[in-house]
């Protein structure tokens, strides 16, 4: 199959889609980072879940498929799931990986509930939301991307400039209560900026893999070195070529959804990652074994020498 490529990137539809998935995949790589270092990463599932619900019930008030108002409920929804897992940690002996799965499943039915009463009512064939369970990047046009466009850029930036704070709030929140920082306020924070990160992504990704757009560039990045502020870089660059990759792929390919390619490349460079990283891979790890056994032989061959050279020298004397 002859492909054009100058053709294909002179197409705006294509230029649209290409720009929305890379800065997607740049704002969800940034952020992602601080979610995997705070031991938070079920908790990007369970917000890209219970953002359904929030747009199913957007669409019921308003009849509308407007973008605008599904970001406005999904982003409600999100927050709500967020202290709805606070709530529970706080009030209860329930721990918070446990309280995340409790949130996820609750909302995420409820979305399904109220998605099959939207399929079986009379504008249920023109609401279009079961897209948003596995993503439609192809559906998007000029005015969605711009709105991701700003707030990608409205992320990063965020995070760029409570870069200090969040790296002090991910290693040691009991330092960084010390020292006078709101901890409460910056977790809610890192919180809603999450949900916003997953709100903006469902419709190119799709609620159920939107975690692992979130979460899987940065441990792909966390291998590689062990400074956050590169990790973070990293981790924003391996989000950003995933999402170029997977609409290149989809766009080249007849019938392949953009968003679950965009996760499989994400899903590429974690296996590079894990195999070829200069001092976490296995490859490293096990030319290091290796060579520590190669060191261990030849000392040993060495000592065994040294054991058999002096028992042979008493005998040349007496001899």
């Amino acid at each position: 199959m002859n492909i054009n490529w100058l053709e294909l990137f002179r197409d705006p539809n294509t230029q649209w889609i290409l720009l929305g998935s890379v800065l997607l995949g740049l704002s969800s790589g940034v952020l992602g980072s601080f979610a995997y270092l705070r031991k938070q990463s079920l908790m990007g599932d369970a917000l890209a879940h219970a953002a359904l619900p929030g747009v199913c019930i957007a669409f019921m008030l308003t009849g509308s498929k407007s973008i605008v108002f599904f970001l406005i409920g999904a982003a409600a929804a999100g927050i709500i799931a967020t202290f709805g897992v606070g709530f529970v940690t706080r009030n209860s002996r329930i721990k918070q990986d446990s309280a995340l799965g409790i949130v996820l499943s609750v909302f995420f039915g409820l979305g399904i509930v109220l998605l099959t009463q939207i399929q079986h009512s009379d504008s249920g064939n023109q609401s279009g939301l079961d897209k948003f369970l596995f993503g439609q990047a192809a559906s998007m046009v000029q005015a969605d991307v711009v709105i991701m466009a700003i707030v990608a850029v409205v992320l990063v930036f965020a995070c760029a400039l409570l870069f200090k704070e969040f790296k002090l709030l991910s290693f040691d929140p009991g330092f960084a209560k010390g020292l006078g920082f709101p901890v409460a306020f910056l977790d809610q924070l890192l919180m809603f900026l999450i949900v916003v990160a997953v709100v903006v992504g469902i419709q190119a990704v799709g609620v159920v893999l939107m975690s692992a757009l979130l979460i899987t560039p940065a441990v792909s990045a966390r291998y590689w070195t062990e400074r956050l502020g590169v990790m973070v870089v990293l981790a924003g660059c391996f989000g950003a070529v995933s999402g170029f990759a997977g609409t290149l792929v989809s766009t080249t390919a007849n019938n392949l959804p953009t968003g679950p390619l965009s996760v499989l490349a994400a899903t590429f460079f974690f296996i590079v990652s894990v195999v070829f990283a200069p001092r976490r891979g296995v490859l490293s790890k096990l030319l290091q074994r290796l060579s520590v056994k190669q060191t261990v032989m030849q000392e040993k061959h060495a000592a065994i020498r040294t054991v058999h050279a002096s028992a042979v020298q008493p005998r040349e004397e007496e001899a």
